[in-house]
């Protein structure tokens, strides 16, 4: 059975094509390219990647090829990464680059060469029953990347598989070392999806010009100046420049709202309710397999490494609702809402458009 592995360049995929070639699959490789700009200090990493795609693929003894989707990562993620910052919201592209890249023209490439299956390097596992397609969590837990894959189609899922799904992260790494592929030790991939680590709001700002504007406590009294809103997000208390405020407790600042239409940036002084919903709104819910008969009790996890909470899960108005037991902190516009089953299931996701205590 054939099998395309998209390789990365890290030490996941590496032993995702290792694992294949040994199981007896018919393995090639796939690097995709999709973004050509250099980093802020001139290195392009993309470049470095594929010549460890290239050890990695020597060694294994698999073929493997390059393939440029930097136009498409463009069109179809980066423009609504921008445009999602300015409307206000904090879009997660990861999520969008799965399902618009990795299981979009990557797998409908690796169809016309004829594969049977696609393969990455995710940490997460699909079961099939009765001819439909499950996503769960993964083993390893500390890795469970499902949270970017709540966008994918039940087709998407069909035809990809997750040798990883079993593993520790540990136990990858000392199959890779024991194997000898230059990727065993290499620093895990972190920062947006095939841009890298940066510094973000320096980034931000070759896209969006800055437009500085006031920051104001919730009942409107002004503080200071920030140089463009939508350089922030919920709950960050860092870069504000406005501790020690006379007439205040001095507590730390936090943002807890954006007004992107008169450019207001809101803070509280602490971590008060303004803070905390207990309410969020979901809009264009994306169910991977079956669409499940509401209200009915789900865990929603609402940003990538918090921890899954309890909810309930209703509709109003055609919107999902999602109602927690406990408030939740800093919920973000633009992020996305993922729900799972008890049993570490997922049913989707969708993005959080709104939130209310």
């Amino acid at each position: 059975m054939k099998v395309i592995v998209g390789l990365s360049g890290g030490v996941d995929s590496s032993v995702t094509a290792l694992l294949l070639k040994k199981a007896g699959y018919d393995v090639v490789g796939m690097f995709m390219q999709n973004w050509e700009e250099n980093d802020e200090f001139g290195v392009c990493s993309a470049k470095q990647d594929f010549e460890d795609v290239k050890r990695v693929a020597n060694k294994i003894g698999i073929p493997y090829f390059s393939v440029n989707y930097s136009k498409e990562y463009l069109q179809r993620v980066f423009d609504y990464f921008i445009k999602e910052y300015q409307m206000g919201f904090t879009p997660n592209p990861d999520v969008m680059c799965n399902r618009e890249i990795k299981f979009g023209p990557f797998l409908e490439r690796a169809l016309m060469m004829g594969t049977d299956l696609i393969a990455t390097g995710h940490y997460c596992k699909r079961v099939e029953r009765d001819g439909k397609f499950y996503l769960y969590k993964p083993k390893d837990l500390s890795k469970d990347q499902t949270y970017f894959l709540c966008e994918i189609s039940q087709v998407q899922l069909s035809k990809v598989i997750f040798p990883l799904q079993d593993l520790l992260k540990t136990e990858v790494r000392k199959i890779a070392s024991e194997n000898g592929l230059v990727t065993a030790n290499k620093k895990d991939s972190t920062g947006i999806c095939f841009i890298g680590e940066r510094n973000f709001r320096k980034f931000l700002k070759e896209y969006i010009p800055a437009k500085p504007g006031l920051i104001v406590d919730t009942n409107g009294n002004i503080l200071g100046e920030h140089d463009g809103c939508v350089y922030y997000t919920i709950g960050q208390r860092k870069g504000l420049n406005i501790g020690g405020k006379s007439g205040y407790a001095q507590h730390r600042w936090y943002v807890v709202d954006k007004d992107v239409k008169t450019n207001k940036l809101i803070v509280s002084c602490g971590e008060g309710s303004e803070l905390f919903s207990k309410f969020v709104e979901v809009s264009d819910f994306n169910w991977i397999t079956d669409v499940i008969d509401l209200p009915f009790n789900a865990f929603a996890k609402l940003r990538y490494r918090e921890p899954d909470k309890p909810c309930k899960v209703t509709f109003n108005n055609g919107k999902m609702i999602l109602e927690f037991d406990n408030p939740e902190r800093a919920v973000t516009k633009g992020q996305f809402a993922v729900l799972y089953a008890e049993d570490g299931m997922c049913y989707g996701g969708g993005k959080i458009t709104n939130y209310w205590k």
